[in-house]
C-alpha cells in the first residue's frame, strides 16, 4: 500500500509540474543603443524568440521589458537573440547604474 502510494505521489508530482511553469518578465539592460532603429531592432530580435509574449523597449533608459512562456524561453536565449543583433544585453536590476 505504501509503495502504492509513493508511486501516485510521484506521478501526480510530474503531472503537476509543467502547472508551476508560466508567464516570466524580465528587464534586459542593452548596450549599443545609439540611433533611433535601435528601439526597432532590439525589439524585433526579441520578439522572434520562440515564447517571448510581449516586449516593451524605452529609448530613455535602453532597456527592454520582454515577457515570456518559461517552459519555451529563458533569459539566456533573449540574451542571445540581442547579441546576435548586435546589441548585447544583460539582466537590469532596480537601483543598477545605467545607463
Amino acid at each position: 500500500m505504501t509503495k502504492m502510494l509513493v508511486a501516485m505521489t510521484l506521478a501526480l508530482g510530474v503531472l503537476a509540474a509543467p502547472a508551476f511553469a508560466g508567464e516570466t518578465t524580465v528587464t534586459l539592460a542593452v548596450r549599443n543603443w545609439y540611433c533611433a532603429a535601435c528601439p526597432h531592432v532590439v525589439k524585433e530580435s526579441l520578439a522572434a524568440v520562440p515564447g517571448v509574449t510581449n516586449v516593451a523597449v524605452s529609448d530613455k533608459t535602453k532597456t527592454a521589458v520582454v515577457t515570456f512562456d518559461d517552459t519555451k524561453a529563458d533569459v539566456k536565449a533573449l540574451i542571445e537573440a540581442t547579441t546576435a543583433a548586435g546589441y548585447p544585453s544583460f539582466p537590469y536590476k532596480e537601483g543598477m547604474l545605467w545607463p
